[in-house]
This record gives C-alpha cells, sequence and structure tokens, in this order.
C-alpha cells in the first residue's frame, strides 16, 4: 500500500528525500499512478505517462552518482485540490565540493483519496543573467 502524504509540502518532502537516496520505490510513491503525469528533466525531453517516468529515475538512479539537494527561493501556490511549487534546486553531486549552477523546478501536485501527489515535475537550469560592462549605465528603453 503507499504512503499517504497529508499535504503537498509532504509528497515534495517525500520527493526529495527519495531523490537523494536514489530510491525509486519511494520515488514512485510520490506520483500520481496516472497516464497524465509529465516529468521533465534538465535538458531532456517532455516524458508522459507513469512507466516513461518510472523508467527516467530507474536510468538515473542506476548512474550511481548520489544528489544532495537543498531548496532555494520556494514559491507556493495552492488550492483544495492542487498546489504548485516553485523552486531552486541546488545540487551537489558526490563528493564535489560546491554546488552546480542552481536548477529551477516547477512541482505540481494533486488532492487524491490516497493524499498528495506530484502530476508534473518540470526541471531546467536557471538562466544566467549576462555580464554587463561595468562602464554601462541602466539602459532606458523608450
Amino acid at each position: 500500500m503507499k504512503r499517504s502524504f497529508p499535504t503537498a509540502q509532504d509528497a515534495e518532502a517525500a520527493f526529495y528525500e527519495a531523490l537523494e537516496k536514489a530510491d525509486l520505490e519511494a520515488m514512485m510513491e510520490v506520483w500520481a499512478e496516472d497516464e497524465e503525469v509529465l516529468c521533465v528533466h534538465p535538458g531532456g525531453p517532455r516524458l508522459t505517462g507513469y512507466d516513461q517516468v518510472r523508467e527516467s529515475w530507474a536510468r538515473i538512479f542506476a548512474s550511481g552518482q548520489r544528489l544532495k539537494v537543498h531548496l532555494t527561493n520556494q514559491a507556493v501556490v495552492s488550492g483544495m485540490m492542487l498546489a504548485v511549487h516553485s523552486v531552486h534546486e541546488n545540487i551537489t553531486v558526490g563528493g564535489e565540493p560546491k554546488p552546480r549552477p542552481p536548477v529551477v523546478a516547477t512541482n505540481v501536485y494533486s488532492r487524491t483519496a490516497t493524499g498528495w501527489r506530484m502530476l508534473v515535475h518540470h526541471a531546467s537550469p536557471v538562466p544566467q543573467a549576462p555580464a554587463r560592462p561595468a562602464a554601462e549605465g541602466p539602459k532606458v528603453l523608450h
């Protein structure tokens, strides 16, 4: 029997815990068992359906890399049946001394009869702001 997540925040905590532990079964407990779930990993294609999402996490976890994720800049929009979380994932891989550039992720959760479940995880690199020359002042657009 799947775990029940009483809040979307509980589901999100379980998602990142499963990611850090590379625990496929725990990861898939968070996801809705629905053919309409969507997942986009940074730089990857859109994956649709429970089977494609599960297969993608299995490949990631099989790589042997262990991730440590620190979330920042969380913004939450929630209602009775749906919650959308936008976060910055600050990821450190294995024994790397410092985090990689942040990844912005949007996680969408739905309230079901068995608790909150993930419907969408979409992660992309945070765009780097272009460097402006020091001598240049602010630009004014007319």
